[in-house]
Parts: C-alpha cells; sequence; structure tokens
C-alpha cells in the first residue's frame, strides 16, 4: 500500500524526470530499494529521505515535508528575516538595495509577495501604478493587474506569457504549496492574460533576463531585470528569497534614474 512519503517521493521523481533507475544512480542506492520505498514496502530512515531529496536537488521546504511525511522532525529551519540570527544577513539586504540606487530593487518570498524595495523601485511605481506610493503586496498582481504595471507594459503578450509558464511550473513543482497553485490560478484568469499564453511561451527564446519596457505619454523605461537568490542556504526563508534587479537598456533610462536622485 503506497504511504504518503511514497506518493510525494514519486511524484518528485517524475518531476525531476527520473526513472527509478536515475535516482537509484543518482543516491547510490537500488532501484529496487526506490521502487519499495515508493509502494511502501519499505520504511526509508532519516538519512536516505535526506539523501534522496538531495540526489533531486528538492528546495528546503520540501525536504522537510518529506522527512514529515515519513514521521521525521523537519532538518531545516524557518527563521523570520527580523530574528536575531538574521541581523547581517537583513543589514546586507538592504545593503544591496542601496547600492543599486538610483535603479529600482525588490526583495520577495517563494510566493513572489514584495518584502522591501528600494527608493528606485518606490519612485518607479509612483510614477507608472494609478494610486500606489510604492511597490506593495504580490509582484505577479502588481504586473498583471489593470490597476498596476499592465497598462504601461509594452510587447505585454510576451512578457506575460513567459513570466506566467514560471509561475506556472513552480506550481507544478511545488507540490504541497496551494498557495502557489492559487496565484498561478487567479493570475491566469486575470483579464489581462492572454488567452493563448501557453502557445506563446511555447515559442519564446529562454534567456538570462527578461525585457521590460514601460510607457506612459511621452515617459518611456527601458530595463533588463534579473533574479538573485541565495545559492547553500541551510534555512528555508534565506533559500526562498528572491532579489530581482532593474538595470536601465539604455541612456535615456539611466538618465531618467539618475534623475529621480535629485527630486
Amino acid at each position: 500500500m503506497t504511504t504518503e512519503f511514497g506518493s510525494i517521493l514519486r511524484h518528485w521523481r517524475e518531476s525531476r524526470r527520473f526513472s527509478q533507475l536515475d535516482l537509484a544512480l543518482q543516491a547510490d542506492v537500488s532501484s529496487k530499494h526506490v521502487s519499495f520505498l515508493e509502494t511502501g514496502r519499505n520504511r526509508p530512515s532519516r538519512e536516505m529521505i535526506l539523501r534522496l531529496s538531495t540526489a533531486m536537488n528538492l528546495p528546503l521546504r520540501d525536504r522537510n515535508t518529506m522527512l514529515s511525511a515519513a514521521g521525521y522532525a523537519s532538518a531545516y529551519s524557518e527563521k523570520s528575516l527580523q530574528s536575531p540570527a538574521f541581523h547581517q544577513l537583513d543589514e546586507a539586504l538592504q545593503r544591496m538595495l542601496d547600492k543599486h540606487e538610483p535603479f529600482p530593487a525588490i526583495v520577495m518570498d517563494a510566493d513572489w509577495l514584495i518584502l522591501r524595495q528600494n527608493d528606485g523601485a518606490a519612485r518607479m511605481s509612483q510614477i507608472f501604478v494609478t494610486d500606489a506610493p510604492a511597490f506593495a503586496g504580490n509582484a505577479f498582481e502588481l504586473l498583471f493587474s489593470e490597476d498596476g504595471l499592465q497598462p504601461y507594459v509594452q510587447d505585454w503578450e510576451t512578457l506575460s506569457s513567459t513570466l506566467l509558464m514560471r509561475l506556472f511550473r513552480e506550481a507544478l513543482d511545488a507540490s504541497q504549496s496551494p498557495e502557489k497553485r492559487e496565484l498561478f490560478e487567479k493570475i491566469a484568469a486575470m483579464p489581462t492574460t492572454p488567452p493563448n499564453w501557453r502557445e506563446l511561451a511555447s515559442r519564446l527564446p529562454s534567456g538570462p533576463t527578461i525585457d521590460l519596457v514601460l510607457k506612459k505619454d511621452d515617459l518611456e523605461c527601458r530595463f533588463f531585470t534579473t533574479i538573485t537568490t541565495f545559492g547553500t542556504p541551510q534555512d528555508i526563508t534565506l533559500q526562498e528569497l528572491r532579489i530581482e534587479s532593474y538595470f536601465p537598456a539604455d541612456d535615456g533610462t539611466r538618465r531618467l534614474c539618475e534623475s529621480w536622485l535629485a527630486t
């Protein structure tokens, strides 16, 4: 009889496109043992769960979920950014945002909730977002909302399809995160979302950055954006942080952002 752990293990193995033999080779165990774990014939040890989740490169939150499903305590902590343990990290994040001035930069969590921003992001929001003093709430909702950035985004179909495909893949990957699925379903149902976004996304080339062009009356900003994450964290909160940085794609945008410092 398949156990909760076995179902989760099979989900992640298939999500990673591993056969049982592939996973066995990666984790240095027998494929028979992997099969028995999935069907519930064998009970995994704590060490085995960590070995398998490492072999599949699972997020720390999902490694804890696998441990819990098998009856073990969590291996990874989830501390608040405001906790004393993260005092230096908190200062480092603020320093990164400050150093990126006058160009926009924001810090988000795993569900794209905006946690922090610099003055450049606040100023851009004041210029383009109706009745909004600063970036706030969820980054996807801010971008896709008709009261947010969406009316000013050029080449909307390309940008929205690219980002929605990213959110869709995250929702598939996050088997234990109903919040991520709910966010995807909400964004996909918005009237601004292209009905053929899947087809559009499948034809678009992938690249290391995303282009964002905002235009309002005679004002135009051209950015390319990057997402930075922490490479080897041992805490869930830290692993799930995303720092989105906006870089000017032309001299006009650079001069505009620099002018914000004088106002």
